[in-house]
């Protein structure tokens, strides 16, 4: 056993106060929460089952953790109101609007850039 999975792989809990397994051996039974998600579920406030873990040189805890939850105690996603819907609408086309022309970019402004392409760059698309 290396010792990364070593480290990784604490099934009772003991050192990390819930059950952890290395990234891709968790038991049967056990989702992320965009697993669930896929399947049309929800975590419905239950309490996190467990975790996986892997090594990852990019994190300053050189730790990767993804929280498990229990598949049987899943509860199906709620459907979207109209309500919803309207909400969601609105809050695209503000992504989409550019702040400095006042039109639909008709897509989602960079945040790098602030404004669309266009008003961002007009000497490229005079010469285009």
């Amino acid at each position: 056993m290396s010792p990364t999975f070593g480290k990784c792989f604490d099934p009772t809990g003991a050192r990390y106060g819930i059950p952890t397994y290395p990234w891709r051996y968790a038991p049967k039974g056990y989702a992320t929460r965009r697993q669930l998600r896929a399947r049309g579920l929800r975590p419905g406030g239950q309490p996190v089952a467990a975790q996986v873990m892997r090594r990852s040189r990019g994190r300053k805890s050189g730790v990767l953790v993804a929280h498990l939850y229990r598949i049987d105690r899943a509860k199906p996603v709620r459907p979207m109101t109209s309500r919803k819907w309207g909400a969601l609408a609105l809050a695209m086309l503000a992504r989409r609007t550019c702040p400095k022309c006042r039109t639909d970019a008709g897509y989602c402004i960079p945040r790098s850039l602030g404004m669309c392409v266009t008003c961002a760059y007009p000497s490229d698309q005079r010469a285009a």
